[in-house]
């Protein structure tokens, strides 16, 4: 028989970390018009290379299909994601000393919502988005933005066009490139000298020890260890001198890369993640054992705990029309008969029905207008945010649901 094999570095991947099914592309929301046209699905079974141990999905989804005019994630939309990106734009500014001779470029910069913070102390920024949709909203704060996909052929041209960035970064966009060389190369082509890169990407130990299997979806090809990292860097001329454990996105990593002649001392975050992902046996198959007995788990609370409800007559509604909420509810098979409707911040997702589950997607005030019993925050990521903004649901008596890792009720 054989298997699937490796994106990066050709192994073939018999190992299975979990297999979801066939699911709907996560972040393509059916407008309303169109409840009646079927929708492609695809499979979302993910492996594991026992070879570099980068684990990914064993069939790409075209990027083309997924990241383009109609793309409904923006940045923008979360008050935490943004705090975030304002504190690393004034850490990095003063850590590498930038100013209006300098130049930062972030590829996938989304709607502007991290380089307008360099742009707001002087710096001279370049965004790199191929969704049309979102680049737009960047370039109306002014942010200018390249819509392309990245990889070496475009750092080519713009190391031929003489941009030298001194801070290249890019947060949650590793893990969505089909081919992760490519994307490497190009990062590798593009540093100078000193000049520093810096990618955060959920880690992969956490979705391991805390069941975050819902952030797995077409989008993400990879799920990133830093193992894998240091692996996929080296054999392009880069070296990790320093990492970040970071709470977003149920936790993440910030690596910090230069090139190999480069003059960076190592951190001491290195080494502890090292040792952690080292106890966690992530360079053995042993470390991936398991995973899909839990995942079954989850689902299973989370159908007991809605079909429980709806046999009590209580209302569910959910908040977030998150990429991983719909990971969820596609798996799970979870519609409208359990799940009365969701509510969005982002007037993209709203009046549309979410991919696969085909549930209705409101504006927030939604819930006013028909409280629920229950809200059901699928960026379970943001569960205390999401709480805050719906202070006066819960003084009225809502109660709010998170189910990852396990099902979790907060009165």
């Amino acid at each position: 028989m054989s298997y699937p094999r490796c994106r990066h570095c050709g192994t073939e991947m018999p190992l299975t970390l979990v297999d979801l099914g066939l699911s709907a592309v996560a972040n393509s929301y059916v407008p309303m018009a169109r409840a009646a046209e079927p929708e492609p699905k695809y499979p979302l079974h993910v492996r594991v290379c026992e070879s570099c141990w980068l684990v990914q999905v064993d069939e790409d989804v075209p990027p083309a299909k997924i990241f383009n005019e109609t793309y409904a994630y923006f940045s923008s939309f979360s008050d935490s994601w943004l705090a975030h990106a304002r504190a690393y734009a004034e850490t990095m500014a003063e850590r590498l000393a930038l100013g209006p001779s300098s130049l930062v470029i972030e590829i996938a910069s989304n709607d502007g919502y991290l380089l307008k913070n360099f742009v707001a102390r002087g710096i001279p920024v370049l965004g790199i988005e191929p969704s049309g949709s979102v680049a737009a909203a960047a370039e109306k704060i002014g942010v200018p933005t390249l819509v392309e996909f990245f990889g070496e052929a475009l750092a080519k041209r713009l190391h031929d066009e003489g941009r030298r960035p001194d801070l290249i970064c890019s947060a949650n966009v590793l893990a969505h490139v089909p081919d992760i060389d490519d994307f490497v190369a190009g990062v590798a082509r593009l540093l100078t000298g000193e000049a520093v890169y810096t990618v955060e990407f959920p880690h992969l130990l956490r979705l391991i020890e805390e069941v975050q299997f819902d952030t797995i979806y077409h989008e993400h090809y990879s799920y990133l260890s830093l193992l894998a990292v240091e692996t996929v860097f080296a054999r392009h001329g880069l070296r990790v001198f320093d990492v970040e454990e970071l709470p977003t996105h149920g936790g993440s990593l910030r690596v910090f890369a230069c090139l190999k002649g480069a003059s960076h001392r190592e951190g001491s975050g290195l080494a502890r993640v090292r040792a952690d992902e080292a106890a966690a046996r992530l360079g053995s198959a042993g470390g991936y054992a398991g995973f899909s007995r839990k995942v079954e788990a989850v689902r299973d609370g989370l159908l007991d705990f809605l079909r429980n409800a709806k046999a009590q007559g209580k209302r569910v509604a959910a908040y977030g029309a998150a990429a991983k909420g719909n990971t969820l509810l596609n798996y799970c098979r979870i519609g409208p008969d359990l799940v009365e409707y969701c509510v969005d911040r982002n007037p993209a997702k709203q009046d549309t029905l979410l991919p696969g589950s085909r549930i209705p997607v409101f504006d927030v005030e939604e819930l006013r207008k028909r409280p629920p019993d229950f809200v059901l925050i699928l960026p379970w990521n943001l569960k205390a945010e999401v709480i805050r903004q719906l202070a006066d649901l819960r003084a009225g008596g809502t109660r709010f649901v998170t189910a990852v890792p396990s099902i979790s009720v907060t009165a």
